[in-house]
């Protein structure tokens, strides 16, 4: 019994335990700020009907791509097409009065014309005793009654155009109630949603499809406020979608939010994405990291071989085959290797849990690398 217990005490306390080591090098560090958000299209659209109707046909479905002006829906447009035959009809109408009324001013002209002839000639023979007073203040009338019915004949132009222009108007309004029956695509764009099917009864405003733009898809992501003094517009950064947590994909940062959420105190940042994977969603989960600084010359560490013990930073050190602690400083902090500006020298060898291991090992412990 005393043999097993000596030989389990000398297993715990003076053989070596397995580690893993590192050699510290001289390298690149990057620090980056960290943001989870979701994948967004900056220019989006639900398109829908301007009027009330029934869908008879829509020409585009979920995940199909469509180009500006390419028709999507169509309404039933019987009572639109005949409320612009009607408009037609009467713009006919105000046409055909208006040339009316310019030929009965035409005849009230000619006659406006002869009636003054006329008293003109009456007038010259009066001075030569030829024809009566009488006959002279009858031309006269005559010659107001004429000219009255020019201006009468002119008014009622003017009031016959007004009528036309009013009914070209109105022929305009139900020719644009008519197209308004064809719903087409604003800009080129991916339909990511249709929310309606043929046969299905629309209001206006109503939404159909929901389009967006491929040209920016941003990755809208919320960063917390302590990392706003290092962000700015510009900065590269990388995506990380979780749907492919193995896969990078460049991005750079588009614009910086200046609001701060009061309750998690975040900020959002818009990171446009440059390449998108083979497969995505609008909505899906992302992380961005921002590149904020960068050193291409440093003593760098990997970031998981750091402790924090007793509110100091360090590492654990070879020395002589057993594990000292050493405490550091570190500068750069990136998302996998961290900046040590003072504690460490190139060739230095940190140890750390093996593969089997639970924890680093202990300070003076017996260390066999692995």
């Amino acid at each position: 019994m005393a043999a097993a217990i000596g030989g389990a005490a000398w297993w715990l306390l003076l053989a070596p335990v397995a580690v893993s080591a590192h050699t510290v090098e001289r390298g690149g560090v990057t620090a980056e700020v960290l943001g989870t958000g979701t994948l967004e299209a900056r220019v989006s659209a639900s398109v829908g009907p301007k009027v009330a109707g029934l869908i008879t046909r829509i020409t585009a479905d979920q995940g199909e791509h469509v180009e500006a002006g390419d028709t999507l829906v169509f309404l039933e447009d019987t009572d639109f097409r005949q409320q612009v035959g009607v408009a037609e009809a009467e713009v006919a109408a105000a046409t055909a009065a208006v040339e009316r009324l310019q030929a009965d001013r035409q005849r009230a002209e000619a006659v406006s014309s002869q009636a003054e002839r006329t008293h003109q000639r009456l007038r010259t023979a009066a001075e030569g005793n030829a024809t009566s007073a009488q006959e002279v203040d009858k031309a006269a009338e005559a010659l107001a009654v004429a000219r009255a019915e020019v201006a009468r004949a002119g008014a009622a132009i003017v009031e016959g155009q007004r009528r036309r222009d009013a009914s070209e108007r109105t022929l305009d309004y139900r020719r644009a109630r008519l197209q308004d029956t064809a719903i087409r695509a604003p800009f080129d764009a991916l339909v990511v949603r249709r929310d309606r099917q043929a046969g299905d009864v629309v209001t206006a405003g109503s939404s159909v499809l929901h389009l967006v733009s491929l040209r920016e898809m941003w990755v809208t992501a919320w960063v917390d406020e302590t990392e706003l003094a290092r962000l700015a517009e510009g900065q590269p950064a990388r995506v990380v979608f979780r749907s492919e947590p193995a896969a990078e994909y460049p991005g750079v940062v588009a614009r910086v939010g200046r609001q701060t959420d009061r309750e998690t105190r975040e900020i959002v940042v818009d990171v446009r994405v440059e390449r998108l994977p083979a497969t995505w969603a609008v909505g899906q989960r992302a992380e961005v990291y921002i590149r904020v600084d960068h050193r291409d010359d440093a003593t760098v560490l990997p970031a998981a071989l750091v402790l924090v013990r007793g509110g100091r930073t360090g590492v654990m050190v070879d020395d002589a085959g057993r594990a000292r602690w050493r405490e550091i400083t570190v500068g750069l902090r990136g998302r996998e290797r961290v900046e040590v500006t003072s504690g460490l020298s190139p060739g230095d060898v940190v140890v750390g849990p093996a593969a089997a291991a639970g924890g680093p090992p202990r300070d003076g412990r017996r260390i066999s690398p692995e």
